[in-house]
């Protein structure tokens, strides 16, 4: 289980983080804190994999919290999770090490995209070894992971997220074919959104070679690598 800290000065909002954090498979809340000096007791009293962090709270700032984790050893690892989104605040989150960065108000979509995109990096990481150029890429596609792509007119957010249901649980990369079986779509609609999403950079395009005829296009993805 990834151990989880919530991060809030707004009880309420803390309360449904945590909530929505418990729906996803292999995460788990082990406490809540209102405020900086609370999130780093928590941090320094137990062990805890991730902090989903606040930016706005009432003694410091979420990046204060994160750079006395730093300055105190922690290696913990840190979602910013927050209405702050001057890019200022986004680059100096970016630079003191956060994994994430996930603008409020969002859907429950949007929270569990990145928590796992996180347990994906922390699959991979956990392989050890060195790392061939794949494996690298594998590891930075995993932190680059945003929310839900913008679907252009005509595309359903139901069938984008069926789609993304099935290749998340899939044992590897899966031709338009072999997902509209498992969906029901047409050979045509599975294509199309698997084109949309790889364009949003949601999902990864590799081409298998066969003896003869054209290279067979197969998706995988992205956070899964």
């Amino acid at each position: 289980m990834i151990e989880v800290l919530v991060v809030d000065d707004d009880i309420r909002v803390a309360d449904v983080n945590a909530a929505y954090v418990e729906k996803i498979a292999g995460f788990r809340v082990v406490a809540k804190a209102y405020n900086a000096a609370e999130a780093l007791d928590c941090v320094e009293g137990g062990e805890v994999d991730l902090v989903l962090l606040d930016h706005y709270l009432p003694d410091e700032t979420g990046l204060d919290v994160v750079r006395r984790l730093r300055e105190r050893g922690h290696q913990t690892d840190v979602i910013m999770v927050t209405a702050a989104r001057d890019v200022g605040t986004v680059q100096a989150a970016m630079r003191l090490g956060a994994l994430q960065y996930l603008v409020k108000p969002f859907a429950f979509s949007g929270l569990r995209t990145k928590l796992e995109a996180y347990a994906a990096l922390q699959r991979t990481l956990r392989g050890g070894g060195e790392a061939e150029q794949a494996e690298v890429d594998r590891i930075f596609g995993a932190l680059a992971v945003t929310g839900e792509p913008d679907l252009p007119k005509g595309h359903s957010p139901t069938t984008a997220e069926l789609v993304r249901k099935v290749l998340v649980s899939a044992d590897g990369p899966v031709s338009a074919q072999e997902l509209a079986d498992r969906t029901q779509l047409s050979r045509q609609t599975a294509a199309r959104y698997l084109k949309l999403l790889e364009r949003a950079g949601r999902v990864r395009l590799s081409l298998k070679y066969g003896e003869t005829g054209r290279p067979e296009h197969r998706y995988a993805w992205a956070a899964r690598g």
